[in-house]
């Protein structure tokens, strides 16, 4: 069964003022582990995430397409959000994160269009991220894998947003979607399937350690919302139990 999986990061004594830098540094730490460089949307929410949206922009990205609209620099993109700074508001920014992925048999609904579908009644705009142009493709016993963008959400929180919530959710929260790239429960894994999903999860260890170290963060977790252990069913997966 295929589990949402989160990073949350702490900061110790964090001011509202300085969540801007925090933000920036995870966002700009992306580029060098397999992410793009520049964000595809911004979204803040007020209160509690019942509320409506009181600002979106969606920037676009570059997807591997130099033709296509570039996103906005981390930098501006944060500050654009964080004009809006309150202690009750949340700030969320989605960006490209590449992975390898086996392709589904639907190719009506690619399987690597987005982190998991959005939370609260919003959809992302298609396009880059989840598109075949600029995949990397290569094909194993099991199927055809594809390398290619995903959009994965960086939020970041005020202190009283929805009641405190980032004591557990994390000052700032990355939402990597459906874990299934880690894992790929469902699928007889050859060789080729054995290092592509190996290739993510290292990825995802970098990533994690990267953006810990870019933003001074005191405390990390890399959970799940069905409570399970990812380095647990990862070694189950890959035969690594002792």
């Amino acid at each position: 069964m295929s589990d949402t999986l989160y990073l949350s990061l702490w900061y110790p004594n964090l001011r509202l003022e300085a969540l801007a830098d925090k933000l920036t540094a995870v966002l700009g730490a992306f580029a060098a582990h397999g992410g793009e460089a520049k964000v595809y949307a911004a979204t803040v929410w007020p209160v509690n995430w019942s509320e409506a949206p009181v600002f979106q922009r969606v920037y676009g990205r570059m997807g591997g397409n130099p033709e296509s609209t570039p996103g906005a620099e981390p930098r501006l993109a944060v500050e654009e959000a964080l004009e809006l700074l309150h202690d009750d508001y949340v700030y969320e920014f989605q960006i490209g994160w590449s992975l390898w992925e086996l392709e589904s048999g639907d190719a009506g609904e690619d399987a690597r269009t987005t982190a998991g579908e959005p939370p609260h009644g919003l959809r992302p705009v298609r396009g880059g991220p989840g598109d075949k142009t600029g995949c990397t493709l290569e094909t194993g016993g099991t199927g055809r894998w594809a390398r290619g963008p995903r959009l994965v959400r960086v939020t970041g929180y005020g202190p009283l947003f929805d009641e405190g919530a980032y004591e557990q959710d994390g000052h700032i929260r990355i939402d990597f979607g459906s874990d299934t790239p880690f894992l790929e429960e469902d699928a007889d894994l050859d060789r080729v399937g054995a290092r592509h999903v190996e290739e993510n999860v290292r990825q995802l260890i970098e990533l994690a350690s990267g953006v810990e170290i870019a933003s001074g963060a005191t405390a990390r977790l890399l959970w799940s919302e069905l409570g399970e252990s990812l380095a647990q069913r990862l070694a189950e997966r890959l035969g690594m139990r002792n």
